[in-house]
């Protein structure tokens, strides 16, 4: 390409000044005519290049396309800033079953100029029904998970619901999986319960082997490694290895797309991290949790969780929902046993996760 450019350049320049400096030797007196001459082989020279430089129409969808690309991954970047406002509940409104429920838990996005621009929003039980209907949705972990998997229901079966009693038994069976079929919209979720990273890579493994692909993966541990492993350098080891795989199916081609295995749908796959939760040591319900979980352990975990380049901040191919982040800043009045949290910190996560989704799958609601 460049050279046809710089062979056309080298043509014009022939045509254009040759012509011009024979004509301006000949016709020196008839100024007139001489410009007239150089006006006619200029333009001659502009429909000659014409086809060897980009269109305009070309150069602003190429710009266009660039500051779009630029404003999804800013605000990708941005979508866990939130901030909250927790607060005593009025004593005559405290009904006593929960210390939880003493306090206020409100949240929201930063009003920062970048974050604005996002335009993040909370959506109801249409928004998500719409964002997610045919989908299938696997949240794979510890208790962290299941808590992301039970707001998420929450969020579209309605947390008041009648369905919502059965699907807190059940989800809550210790140690066990649980699939739910959401008919109304065709949307399956499936709980699995991964405590390790072993698990999740052995998860993501069975995937690719059965190119059967859900739509969107949120995943998470480092608790149960943490207490009964303890030791951060072999937890990051197993996350470099769990990357490894996931990064052979993220992005999942499409069906068009040539050499593509693709995805059931034909969409891409669309993955997350749940980060580990602050731990509030003096609050933990047993010495060896508060010896095993000590802060100085905690982040050597956090870390090593950095070190394994698997989120998508450190070039990795997971998106966090960062948990983390979300309870240092709601604090000790959202905990009960310093590790768990009221479950205004896993919705905070899982409307981080949809408007996430969001941006990533090009979509508007």
């Amino acid at each position: 390409m460049l050279g046809a450019i710089h062979f056309g350049v080298l043509a014009a320049c022939f045509v254009l000044f040759v012509p011009m400096a024979m004509a301006g030797w000949h016709l020196s007196r008839h100024k007139m005519l001489f410009f007239s001459g150089a006006l006619f082989i200029s333009l001659a020279v502009c429909v000659h290049l014409t086809p060897y430089f980009p269109s305009v129409s070309d150069i602003v969808a190429s710009v266009s396309s660039v500051v779009v690309y630029d404003h999804r991954v800013s605000c990708i970047n941005e979508v866990n800033q939130i901030v909250w406002d927790v607060k005593p509940r009025p004593r005559n409104s405290n009904n006593g079953s929960s210390k939880l429920d003493y306090f206020e838990k409100n949240w929201d996005w930063v009003r920062s100029r970048k974050v604005l621009s996002c335009e993040f929003q909370k959506l109801d039980k249409f928004d998500v029904s719409e964002l997610l209907n045919g989908s299938w949705i696997v949240i794979a972990g510890d208790s962290q998970a299941r808590f992301v998997a039970l707001s998420l229901l929450g969020l579209v079966l309605g947390s008041g619901s009648e369905a919502m009693g059965s699907v807190r038994e059940e989800l809550f069976k210790r140690h066990s999986d649980y699939s739910i079929m959401v008919k109304e919209i065709g949307m399956k979720v499936e709980f699995v319960w991964a405590p390790y990273e072993k698990d999740l890579d052995d998860l993501v493994v069975s995937y690719k082997k059965k190119n059967k692909y859900p739509d969107v993966v949120i995943m998470g541990s480092g608790l149960w490694h943490m207490l009964h492993v303890n030791n951060a350098s072999d937890f990051g080891s197993q996350l470099k290895e769990l990357r490894s795989h996931v990064e052979l199916l993220v992005p999942v081609r499409t069906k068009g797309e040539e050499g593509g295995g693709g995805s059931v749908s034909g969409r891409s796959m669309h993955m997350f991290w749940i980060g580990m939760p602050v731990l509030i040591n003096g609050m933990l319900n047993t010495d060896e949790k508060k010896e095993k979980m000590s802060d100085t352990v905690w982040h050597e975990y956090d870390r090593s969780l950095g070190e394994s380049k698997i989120l998508r901040q450190m070039g990795g191919p997971l998106v966090l929902l960062d948990v983390q982040s979300f309870t240092w800043n709601c604090g000790p009045q959202c905990t009960l046993d310093g590790m768990h949290y009221d479950s205004a910190v896993y919705d905070a996560a899982v409307h981080v996760m949809l408007n996430a989704l969001l941006i990533e799958s090009h979509q508007t609601l």
